[in-house]
């Protein structure tokens, strides 16, 4: 599967954003997806992860009550809806995908990423 982040941009904080993952094959609904970030001079983190259905869903604390993570299988999307952003969200997101039946927050779970979008959140 191929993946391609978008959505990112310059937004002030407290404003909205929604990343949207684009995902290639036809067996994208089978994937787990995860969220990512990575901001300069820092390792990459978990950001949130939604099961193959939709049904289940992991967030890192960082972002609990201020991102959601959703999909629409029949348009082969993942979306990350961030609302109340702040100026520690600036980082470049990925969207990561595995066959596994749960990727959870570790980066290397993940066997398929995405190039990412840039998200900076000004003070």
């Amino acid at each position: 599967v191929q993946l391609q982040a978008s959505g990112g941009g310059l937004v002030q904080a407290g404003d909205s954003l929604r990343l949207s993952c684009a995902a290639s094959g036809r067996t994208f609904s089978s994937y787990t997806v995860g969220w990512f970030r990575q901001a300069p001079g820092k390792e990459r983190e978990f950001v949130q992860a939604i099961s193959w259905s939709g049904g289940t869903t992991y967030y890192a604390d960082s972002v609990k009550g201020r991102f959601t993570i959703s999909r629409d299988n029949a348009e082969n999307t993942v979306y990350l809806q961030m609302n109340s952003l702040k100026s520690e969200d600036t980082a470049v997101y990925y969207c990561a995908a595995t066959t596994a039946a749960w990727g959870g927050s570790t980066p290397r779970n993940y066997a398929y990423w995405g190039r990412g979008t840039l998200v900076t959140v000004s003070s």
